[in-house]
């Protein structure tokens, strides 16, 4: 029997019994009513007629014609209403009363006294056909009350139980499915249901028994693949160099090899499966890989050895979604020493080199003195291309000690107030000389009222010199180079130089500040590449910023912003 029709039967056997009910109870109630309306009829008004009779010979003293019709009147009524045993007798003996009353054929006190007895006999006989039928109609809604109460009773208990059996069994199956579903989800394949109705339940449970036999079948047949995939995963970090750390979308640790074990200091058994933030609390480099999102370089002792190590932070997805993601701690030490080695090798060189190259520029300045003898023009010629490659060296080796100063982190600022002005000049007398032999034009708006600005003279003017011999560099000959000074905000201070070159193209212009780096096609004998990187680091290291705007064309601008003094 399928389930429909289960409920149907189910609905219409409460139906059944509440007709049922409702049937017996209209029954018994119709032939109550039926029964008081026949006492009605039958007996009460006998007993109104025999009143309005009473009545009726009360008032003979007093208008006897018109008492006498009424007496006519309510007599007739009572000869069509003659219902009980005795009854026809009774009213035939009180017609034959009353029509010697009308003839006066006796007496009128014997012939009135024979009426009234007439009319008591049957008020009596009515009287007591009432009492009769009062105990039958009582007798009968006993009865009624009974049958009725034994049914409703019986129908009562079947509905009640029915209320509380079949809600289960239609609730129960769903429940079962839904633990069943619920021990699937949670890898439990090897829950059943056991329905033994025939119904859809009963299809359903085989269904579900025939998937979680194939799901368990599957699971084991895969768990020993899986565990082997497993264990080579495990395998596969731990041997990683490199300390690994895994997490997931809610920051709990999934794993962590065994560099970054040793460099936690950390048991697996007090890091994996616990979340990040509680780990870190009693970690200090665990809160800081997880807090921390810059990738600045780490140093941490290892083996009473300092050591240096970059962060790598990288995603993980599947399925296009993020599911965790990897910190990865690469140890640089060995890349940083030799960097240091070569930083001071750089400074070694430059320095040792600078002596030289100062005392040729010395000799060369005295070999142009008229008083060490006159020079032939070749001769002159030889000099001035010694002169030009000296500068040229010596600019290299400038360049390449404050490189070296950079990137050992001891860079040596006096930052104090100083006017823009100055600086302006310094640079200005700087360029001057190269500015002509270019045929350039410097134009400068430099405001008398501009507040001084907090910085290392020597540094700026460096900077700004810079600047200028790009653009002196890269203009056309008889260009206007304009050199600008305006106050950015209340805070900042901005110095900008703009050339009228060719520009610098998009995909160039991020990469136009990193060391050793030239736009392609503008590679000149006189650059190293490490001017705009140097610049930006005397900048950045005053707490200002350098950028440049450019469109290819119309030139380039660039510019650097200082603070102001307070």
């Amino acid at each position: 029997m399928r389930l429909k029709t289960k409920i149907t039967l189910g609905v219409l056997f409460l139906y059944a019994m509440l007709l049922l009910v409702s049937v017996l109870g209209y029954y018994y109630l119709t032939n109550l009513n039926a029964k008081a309306r026949i006492i009605l009829e039958d007996n009460y008004e006998t007993l109104e007629y025999g009143k309005n009779m009473l009545m009726a010979l009360d008032a003979l003293s007093l208008d006897r014609r018109s008492a006498l019709q009424r007496f006519e009147q309510q007599l007739k009524k009572q000869e069509d209403n003659v219902t009980e045993t005795g009854e026809a007798a009774a009213t035939g003996h009180l017609r034959t009363a009353f029509e010697q009353l009308k003839r006066d054929t006796l007496p009128p006190g014997k012939t009135i006294q024979s009426i009234r007895q007439s009319i008591y006999v049957i008020m009596d006989l009515n009287m007591q056909a009432i009492a009769g039928k009062h105990e039958k109609v009582k007798a009968t809604a006993n009865k009624a009350l009974l049958y009725i109460a034994i049914i409703s009773g019986v129908c009562f208990l079947l509905g009640f139980t029915f209320v509380y059996n079949f809600p289960g069994y239609i609730a129960n199956p769903i429940h079962e499915l839904t633990e069943g579903i619920k021990g699937i989800a949670e890898k439990k394949y090897s829950q059943r249901l056991h329905f033994k109705s025939g119904d859809e339940f009963g299809e359903l449970a085989t269904a579900f028994n025939t998937m979680a036999q194939q799901l368990d079948e599957y699971e084991h047949s895969n768990l020993a693949r899986i565990m082997f995939e497993k264990q080579r995963a495990e395998a596969v970090i731990s041997s990683l160099r490199d300390a690994t750390i895994g997490f997931d979308n809610k920051h709990t640790i999934l794993f962590a090899n065994t560099p970054a074990l040793q460099l936690l200091n950390m048991p697996e058994t007090e890091l994996v499966g616990r979340p990040a933030q509680e780990a870190a609390q009693h970690n200090d480099l665990l809160g800081f890989l997880v807090n921390r999102q810059d990738n600045a370089p780490l140093k941490i002792v290892v083996e009473g050895k300092e050591c240096f190590f970059t962060k790598e932070q990288v995603d993980i997805h599947h399925e296009q979604e993020r599911i965790g993601y990897v910190i990865i701690l690469k140890n640089i030490t060995s890349f940083r020493e030799q960097d240091l080695a070569k930083t001071h090798f750089i400074a070694t060189v430059s320095h040792e080199l600078k002596t030289p190259l100062a005392s040729s520029d010395l000799s060369l300045k005295l070999l142009e003195d008229d008083r060490t003898g006159h020079l032939t023009a070749e001769q002159q010629e030889l000099v001035d291309s010694i002169k030009q490659d000296n500068q040229r060296m010596i600019r290299i080796v400038s360049e390449l000690l404050n490189l070296s100063q950079v990137e050992s982190g001891n860079i040596q600022l006096q930052p104090r107030p100083v006017p823009p002005l100055q600086v302006v000049q310094y640079a200005l007398d700087t360029v001057k000389q190269q500015a002509a032999q270019q045929q350039v034009t410097i134009q400068t708006d430099v405001p008398e009222q501009l507040p001084r600005i907090q910085a290392d003279v020597e540094k700026t003017a460096w900077v700004l010199v810079n600047l200028l011999t790009n653009a002196i560099r890269y203009s056309p000959r008889g260009s206007v180079i304009m050199l600008t000074v305006a106050q950015q905000d209340e805070h900042l201070l901005s110095f900008s130089v703009q050339d009228r070159g060719r520009g610098i193209p998009p995909a160039f212009r991020e990469k136009i500040f990193e060391r050793f780096y030239q736009v392609p096609g503008t590679h000149h004998q006189k650059s190293t590449g490490l001017g705009l990187a140097i610049a930006r680091e005397f900048i950045e290291a005053q707490g200002g910023v350098i950028g440049l705007e450019s469109e290819e064309g119309k030139g380039s601008l660039f510019y650097f912003r200082l603070p102001v003094s307070n």
